[in-house]
Order: C-alpha cells, then sequence, then structure tokens
C-alpha cells in the first residue's frame, strides 16, 4: 500500500488554482476553508475598505484579504492581514504564499469553525510571531485579542484599535453595524 507524502510548502505553492482555491495547508494536508457567509466577506471587507487606505496614507505599510502565509510550513489566508511598511520588502509578488508572516492577523469566525481547530491556528499564528491575532465573532459581537501585550476580550462597544497601526480605531458596533 502507498503511502502518501505530507504536503509542504512548495507543493502548495505549485498546486493549479482551482486546487488550492478555498484550501489552506495544515500540518502536511489540504483542509478546505470555502463556505464564508454574506456577511462574513462584507465584515471583512469593510475592515479592509477602513483599513488599507488609512494604512497607505500614513505610509504604515498595508492590509491585505486572503492572503497565504507560511506559518511553519502550514499555509494559511487569514480573513484579514496587515504587513507593516518594515517588512513589505519581503513580500514576493509571484508566490501565492508568503514566506513570512504579517504583523496583524484578523481572523472572523465562521459557522462551521470548530472551537480547538480554530484556536490551535490563532495559537500557531503568535507561536510563528505575528504579533496581533485578532478573532471576531459575529454572533456574539465581540472579538479576542492575542498580542505580545497580553490577551483581551472586546465587546461591541469597545475599540477595534491596534498597537501595530498607530491612531486607527473602530467600535466594533460600527464595524457590525456598518458591514
Amino acid at each position: 500500500m502507498a503511502v502518501l507524502a505530507e504536503l509542504t510548502i512548495e507543493d502548495f505553492e505549485n498546486l493549479p488554482d482551482a486546487l488550492a482555491h478555498n484550501h489552506e495547508l495544515v500540518d502536511g494536508e489540504l483542509v478546505d476553508v470555502s463556505g464564508n457567509t454574506a456577511y462574513h466577506n462584507s465584515l471583512r471587507d469593510e475592515l479592509l475598505v477602513l483599513l488599507r487606505p488609512y494604512a497607505r496614507e500614513r505610509s504604515l505599510g498595508l492590509a491585505i484579504c486572503e492572503q497565504d502565509f507560511d506559518f511553519d510550513g502550514n499555509a494559511h489566508g487569514p480573513d484579514l492581514s496587515f504587513i507593516s511598511a518594515a517588512r513589505m520588502p519581503l513580500i514576493r509578488g509571484n508566490r501565492r504564499v508568503q514566506l513570512f508572516v504579517p504583523d496583524v492577523v484578523i481572523e472572523i469566525v465562521s459557522n462551521d469553525d470548530r472551537a480547538d481547530a480554530f484556536m490551535r491556528k490563532l495559537k500557531r499564528y503568535r507561536d510563528c510571531g505575528t504579533r496581533e491575532v485578532w478573532a471576531i465573532f459575529i454572533g456574539t459581537r465581540q472579538a479576542l485579542l492575542f498580542s505580545e501585550h497580553g490577551d483581551r476580550v472586546l465587546h461591541e462597544d469597545d475599540e477595534f484599535r491596534s498597537d501595530l497601526i498607530s491612531g486607527f480605531s473602530i467600535l466594533l458596533k460600527n464595524l457590525f453595524d456598518q458591514a
């Protein structure tokens, strides 16, 4: 019986687009990540619309959606990532998987996300060097922040504010309502 080898980042990089689309590479296996709802996508896009021009106008860095990064041999494409200006020279425009991790990751929790797998992913982001990891929960209108300054639970009357994106903030309630 033949044993299938685990996929590597380079294997994932070289997959046909149709096979890689809506998949992440987790522990050598392709994992389906399709199934976002319209509200999920709207919330992600609203954050991008607010954050991208803010960062660009202040030369802070780049906000980007669904970009795959190499997290210790695992390819994850967070809903939204922020790459500081200092790290932008690391971007390789011709690669599907960037060979570094972003400074900030924002994940919007989907209905079909399993809690244990989702929390392992958030931990992997931090363990691999992502300085801030945000998890936004649509159902409860809350967010979790994991950072080098400690972890916090934010409620809809709290502000989404990143230490790494100087001066940017939005009330979570407003973010949920605008999406």
